[in-house]
């Protein structure tokens, strides 16, 4: 049951002060000492406690107080924000703020040694920023291991469906057309024709690319890629080039794009159609008997 208060409890303040204070010292909580002396205003224990310091055992530890000890004992040693954070592989913000009560340690490098010095923390960064994301890669890999014809079978009708050629109501146009730039959606998907013993002799093959990049290299690459002569490829399709636009995909291994068509693919289009359904039905379903 709450303690109430009569009128004028706390009228005698100062008194109250020397016991609140009295039981602080003694190392008692703010809630110990709120329910020894019955004060249940908030404002009124703030005022009773102002300036007495919280016990240790009322602190809660926290995981960065290590790195937080060795960021100021370095920086009383003179290092630079660059520095530790190099040596602690901590951010500077963090830095900032666990050393900023400490005084400024003079210059003792020219601009550009600072300026490279900044540049290997930040380097160092990246760097482990890129070997987190390796390590978390290599992991979701390994976690798929190996494809049932079922889970191709899956995998390949949702990628035509969100990258291939789709008919439209308005312009009835039932055709296989596959087009990507990662060579890897393009081994996927001839992997996924395989398994449905389309024949290879219906596929054709066509590169897409901007006129300004390698014409002839992208042709080779991509002739490579899928087992055939360039001179077996289809006619290149060239998009023009338009300087005012910034286009980023200028380097070497710029490729442009392949495009996949299945010749008289009409009956695997509608195929496909269907299938699509199925697993949208099956991903809706109220029952999980359709998803096992």
């Amino acid at each position: 049951m709450r303690v109430t208060h009569a009128p004028g409890k706390y009228t005698d303040f100062e008194t109250l002060r020397e016991q609140a204070v009295a039981l602080r010292r003694a190392g008692l909580s703010r809630r110990q000492i709120r329910d020894r002396l019955h004060v249940d205003n908030n404002d009124i224990l703030n005022r009773l406690l102002q300036g007495e310091p919280a016990p240790e055992w009322t602190k809660r530890p926290n995981a960065k107080d290590d790195l937080r000890e060795k960021a100021r004992e370095l920086r009383l040693q003179g290092w630079t924000y660059d520095r530790i954070q190099v040596e602690l592989g901590c951010s500077k913000s963090s830095i900032s703020l666990w050393v900023r009560d400490l005084p400024k340690p003079e210059r003792k490098r020219t601009r550009e040694e600072a300026s490279a010095i900044a540049r290997r923390g930040w380097e160092a960064t990246l760097q482990r920023r890129e070997e987190e994301r390796q390590k978390t890669k290599a992991a979701a890999a390994s976690e798929i291991g190996t494809l049932t014809d079922r889970e191709l079978f899956v995998i390949g009708v949702a990628l035509y469906w969100a990258e291939g050629s789709k008919s439209k109501p308005y312009s009835r146009r039932e055709r296989i057309t596959f087009v990507n730039s990662d060579p890897n959606m393009i081994t996927v998907f001839l992997a996924w024709l395989a398994l449905l013993d389309v024949d290879p002799s219906t596929l054709r093959f066509a590169v897409q690319i901007h006129e300004s990049a390698d014409v002839r290299a992208a042709e080779k690459y991509w002739a490579d890629h899928v087992g055939i002569d360039t001179a077996d490829l289809m006619k290149t399709t060239l998009k023009r080039h338009n300087p005012r636009t910034n286009r980023r995909n200028t380097t070497d291994d710029y490729r442009g794009c392949l495009r996949v068509d299945v010749r008289s693919g009409a009956e695997l289009y509608r195929r496909i159609e269907g299938w699509w359904c199925g697993i949208v039905g099956a991903a809706t379903a109220t029952d999980l008997v359709n998803r096992t």
